[in-house]
């Protein structure tokens, strides 16, 4: 079955950075299209960061200069390295496939003070 395991997630200051790792399993991780999505308190989910098999990338506006997305194929394994962050940037975030299957991981905690 599949399994998406996210971690890395902590308390920063902002600006400060964090790197946060998404391990698959269960899928056929180099076909497909991996994305990041955060929620925050009291919002949806949201789509921040795709790379495609091709290693395309795209990016929300909200984080393109300071987010960066990467993937290794090897080891079914999908990053996302944050920089320059900043109190909005708080949230659950979660790896899943783009477009996302219904299961979820338990996401991993990212929070930025201020």
């Amino acid at each position: 079955q599949v399994q998406l395991v996210e971690s890395g997630g902590g308390l920063v200051q902002a600006g400060g950075s964090l790197r946060l790792s998404c391990a698959a399993s269960g899928i056929i991780f180099r076909v497909n299209v991996m994305g990041w999505y955060r929620q925050a308190p009291g919002k949806q989910r949201e789509l921040v960061a795709t790379m495609a098999s091709s290693e395309s990338t795209n990016y929300a506006e909200s984080v393109k200069g300071r987010f960066t997305i990467s993937r290794d194929n090897a080891k079914s394994t999908v990053y996302l390295q944050m920089d320059s962050l900043k109190p909005e940037d708080t949230a659950v975030y979660y790896c899943n496939l783009v477009p996302y299957l219904d299961y979820w991981g338990k996401g991993t905690l990212v929070t930025i003070s201020s």
